[in-house]
Order: C-alpha cells, then structure tokens, then sequence
C-alpha cells in the first residue's frame, strides 16, 4: 500500500469506527481537521492532527472502546495466507500445532520474501520477532519484525533514535519519532490489531491484545501480547 492510500483509507476506517462505536458526536469533533489530509499534506500537519486525535479521543472515550476503534484501523494479514491455518485449527483445535504453522510461514516470508540470507534470519527467529510470536500458555507474545523496507538499514544502523525511527510500519509514527513529537500510546493499538486479526481469524472467536512496548513510547521494539483466553488478560506479562 502507498503512503497516499494508506492516508486515505486509515482516516476512512477510522471515521468509521469512531462513529459505529463511540457515536456521531464523538465521531465529528475527533475527526476534526483531517479533512483534505493526503500524502501531499506537510507530514508536520499530519502527525500535529494525529497527535490532537489521540489525545481528544483519550479524553472522550473509555479504554475499551478506544482499543476496539484503533485495533479496527489496522493493516490486515492476507486471509488467503490464513485459510489452511484456520481448517487445521478447525480440526483439531489445537494452538500448537497452528502456531507452528505460523511460524514456518514466516519464515518462509524472510527466506523466500524478503530473501534474507541465513544468518539475518536466524537473527530473526531467535529474537522472537514475526507474525507468529512466542507462545507462554494460551498468550502469545508478538515482536514486530521491523518494517521490510527498511529491515537491513536498520540492521546497520547503530543509532538508537534512527533505528526507533525505521522500525516502525508506520508512516505517521516514523515522521513522529524524527521530530519527537509524543502520540499517545492508544495509536500503537492500530499495530496491534495486525494481530488480533490473525488470530481471531484462525479461532474464529474473539481475542483481546495489549501493547506491553513499543517505540512510540521510546521502547526499542514494539511488543504485543495476544491473549487467546479472556481470563489470560491482566496477568503480568512485561
């Protein structure tokens, strides 16, 4: 997805859940200013609007609500690259086996996607990083892989502040980092939908997510727990 079209359909999906979940009125004053926002916006306007959103919407809306609006705003994983993951969890109804399935999809994406050679990717897997994350009982413990574009430059890179800047998936937390400009915590909630969607779409069944890190905050990666059972959420997972 270009940055124009990510522009264009992330405030689209926004305005929509703003309004499906915390109501016109609440809807309306947050999506203030955002009219005419695009990729030929000056990036100082979009992330001064984002940031003003964010912290409008903390202030208007409960946490559960903010969560299931931005968790709805996020890039989704191909279903297509889901759907043998999901008829073997419908079989057997076994997490393990399906999140191993996961993984070798992963890795298959650094080797045969991204081309990575050997050692970058077993780097990779042993940090943990991907879609799949790590599996502690029935929560999962997902660090995103940095974003792919930019995955060997920041391998090289040895400056904190830069590689917190092209770690991120982001255009707007990217642009944000550089100029250090502080957004609440609630956007990273749009990275961890990424994974709510996998998940509940393998289950077929609702997850919850948190945010334990992320470099928004000033964390070096960004860390995200997925909570597979309702009753696992809460636990401390830090």
């Amino acid at each position: 997805m270009s940055e124009e079209d990510f522009e264009r359909t992330w405030l689209k999906k926004f305005s929509r859940c703003l309004g499906e979940i915390a109501g016109e009125e609440i809807r309306k004053e947050i999506m203030k200013g955002s009219e005419g926002l695009s990729v030929n916006s000056s990036r100082e306007k979009v992330i001064t609007w984002s940031k003003e959103a964010m912290e409008k919407m903390d202030s208007l809306v409960d946490e559960k609500k903010r969560i299931d609006i931005v968790t709805s705003c996020a890039c989704q994983y191909p279903t297509a690259n889901l759907h043998e993951i999901r008829k073997t969890y419908e079989k057997t109804k076994d997490i393990d086996v399906v999140h191993r399935m996961l993984q070798e999809q992963f890795v298959s994406f650094l080797k045969n996607g991204l081309r990575l050679n050997h050692e970058l990717t077993e780097d990779i897997v042993n940090r943990g990083w991907g879609s799949a994350g790590i599996k502690k009982g029935t929560t999962i413990i997902a660090t995103k892989i940095p974003k792919s574009g930019y995955l060997l430059e920041y391998v090289k890179e040895s400056d904190p502040e830069k590689k917190r800047a092209l770690y991120c998936h982001c255009p707007r937390v990217r642009e944000a980092i550089k100029t250090g400009t502080t957004i609440s915590p609630t956007y990273c909630y749009c990275g961890a939908g990424f994974y709510k969607g996998i998940w509940e779409y393998i289950l077929q069944r609702p997850v919850e997510v948190e945010v334990l890190e992320s470099v928004l905050q000033g964390d070096e990666v960004c860390k995200i727990a997925i909570y597979l059972s309702p009753d696992e959420k809460g636990n401390n997972l830090h």
